[in-house]
């Protein structure tokens, strides 16, 4: 009789680690963006060869891993 190829593995023998690459992956959202600045970062796509969506993950990950803080006064 063989074994099935499930239960010919050891699984606590794995020494499962943990993905480096969990920190990179990207979660899909729906977002609300002005118009002005969806083209501001078009631009900047057809300037750098970059797309647009990825400009705008790049900035807004600069802003996360920087701490930016909004400052913004109402007068």
């Amino acid at each position: 009789m063989s074994l099935s190829m499930r239960e010919g593995y050891n699984i606590e023998s794995l020494n499962p680690r943990k993905n480096p690459y969990t920190k990179r992956l990207k979660k899909q959202i729906t977002i609300d963006i002005d118009s002005d600045t969806v083209d501001y970062f078009k631009k900047q796509s057809e300037e750098s060869g970059i797309p647009y969506q990825t400009l705008i993950n790049l900035y807004l990950s600069d802003c996360a891993k920087s701490r930016k803080q909004l400052q913004m006064s109402w007068k």
